[in-house]
């Protein structure tokens, strides 16, 4: 090997190696400093690129950690607000109840007022957590929560949308019901004995007449309000019970409708009509049939209404049937209501006069028919064949209202169970999310830190290695520029 005073090799590998373990200083300093193995795209291009997906998981994940954790507490809002309407279902079930026996004293309208506030509150209930009709909850929710393979998959759904899962008193099916007496009501009567601040009757009576079967033959009563002609009046509550007082030996029974006007109802077969209205009337002029039954009239007839030959009529019920023959000697209301009940006796089927008194109204509890068979010369039953008949209303009692209310809570109590069902499953499916976003994110921070996080054991001995590894090249750089010097002594010996 040559000697050269022109090219220090050994000097510029001294160099070259004192840069190189500057470099692996430094770059040990930076991971220490930083906690970080990459610090720049230079330091791992691919792992950075890795780590950054990483990085973007962890950031979607912790953003939907939030979101569920924000759809949990809406929820649960929801939920309690829907424990509140259970529980005022439950007391609408116990008022509904009490109206519905037919043994109840007390009055009615009363409980109505109780009924009818408390589905008010339903209302504003269910508006105040969103579950009304069209609220802001009635609809499909969605909770971005991440994680998933594709958006679907990073979703989570709580479908509350439509009809069904709205909680407000019509889509419960109750926001029409009442539990106020029932019965029926005189055709055209819009007076509202509702109205507390009223009096009515102030010097005057009204008189309603009453035609009824109570199993022994048609029975005309007369009832007459405020015989006495009070001056004072009286208030709408002190006319039913002036009313049922009279009544109450006649399975009868007055109360007010929840449109606030008079009603009659019971079991009974009845007509009723009352006469020309008064000042402080507690009815317009009109009549009734008891709404109650099954019920069908033969129409108006006066005088003979078969002048020859047998009109045959066949009732029909459950229990069999029963065949009326009418002849010219029926020539009243009142005798053929004698034949006509003597023959549907212990059928359950009853004949009275209509409201009019010009014409007879056969009632029953139970659906029947009515078919003419044979005509004669005129007819009491005016169709021939068979005769429509009216079937009975269900509110047209004193405890029809509640009865029907009572069934449509059932349902609506049943309608409210699934709703909390979809809240209670979905409030579960976004915690299940939580756990395992929860779980991809603690994975995922491991994931990344195995990549980009620095290794500090292994930084502080790179750290110690690369300061001995600079301190010897220094030196080792000290010697290579002090190798020239040698040439020196090949010099001395030519001068």
């Amino acid at each position: 090997m040559s000697i050269s005073i022109q090219t220090n090799v050994a000097s510029l590998n001294a160099q070259y190696y004192i840069s190189q373990n500057q470099n692996f200083q430094n770059t040990a300093i930076e991971q220490l400093s930083s906690g970080y193995k990459i610090n720049s795209s230079a330091d791992d291009p691919a792992g950075l690129a890795v780590a950054n997906e990483y990085a973007g998981q962890i950031t979607e994940l912790t953003a939907g950690v939030q979101n569920a954790s924000d759809g949990i507490s809406t929820l649960q809002i929801a939920d309690g607000g829907l424990s509140n309407i259970s529980q005022i279902l439950g007391r609408l079930q116990t008022l509904a109840s009490e109206s519905a026996s037919g043994t109840f004293q007390g009055d009615r309208a009363t409980v109505n007022n109780e009924y009818q506030g408390l589905l008010t509150e339903i209302n504003r209930q269910a508006a105040n957590i969103g579950l009304n009709t069209g609220g802001v909850n009635n609809t499909n929710l969605t909770v971005y929560t991440g994680g998933g393979n594709n958006q679907a998959n990073s979703q989570i759904s709580v479908d509350l949308s439509g009809a069904n899962n709205a909680v407000d008193a019509t889509a419960l099916g109750i926001g029409s019901t009442s539990v106020a007496g029932g019965g029926t009501g005189i055709g055209g009567n819009n007076i509202n004995l509702g109205d507390t601040a009223a009096t009515f009757l102030s010097g005057n009576e009204q008189t309603f007449t009453f035609n009824l079967n109570t199993g022994t033959g048609n029975q005309a009563v007369t009832i007459n309000v405020n015989p006495t002609a009070a001056a004072g009046g009286l208030s709408g509550a002190a006319v039913i019970s002036s009313l049922n007082t009279s009544l109450q030996a006649y399975g009868i029974t007055a109360s007010i409708g929840s449109d606030g006007s008079l009603q009659f109802g019971g079991s009974t077969a009845f007509t009723v009509s009352t006469t020309a209205a008064v000042t402080g009337a507690i009815s317009t002029t009109g009549t009734a049939v008891n709404s109650a039954n099954y019920n069908v009239d033969t129409g108006a007839f006066s005088g003979a209404p078969i002048t020859a030959g047998t009109e045959t009529d066949v009732i029909q019920n459950a229990g069999g049937s029963c065949t009326i023959n009418l002849t010219s000697a029926d020539n009243t209301v009142d005798t053929a209501l004698t034949d006509i009940n003597s023959a549907l006796s212990g059928s359950g089927i009853l004949a009275v006069a209509d409201a009019a008194g010009t014409g007879i109204s056969l009632q029953s509890t139970s659906s029947f028919s009515v078919n003419q068979t044979a005509s004669a010369t005129g007819s009491v039953f005016t169709t021939a064949g068979s005769n429509p008949v009216t079937a009975a209303s269900t509110t047209a009692s004193s405890t029809g209202s509640a009865l029907a209310a009572l069934s449509l809570l059932t349902q609506a109590i049943s309608n409210l169970g699934l709703v909390q069902g979809i809240v209670g499953a979905g409030e579960n499916k976004l915690q299940y999310a939580t756990n395992l976003a929860q779980s991809q994110i603690t994975n995922y921070s491991a994931a990344e830190s195995g990549i980009r996080d620095a290794d500090v054991a292994a930084a502080a001995a790179n750290l110690t290695k690369a300061q001995v590894l600079q301190q010897t090249s220094l030196a080792a750089l000290s010697q290579a520029n002090s190798a020239p010097q040698a040439v020196l002594s090949l010099l001395k010996n030519l001068s």
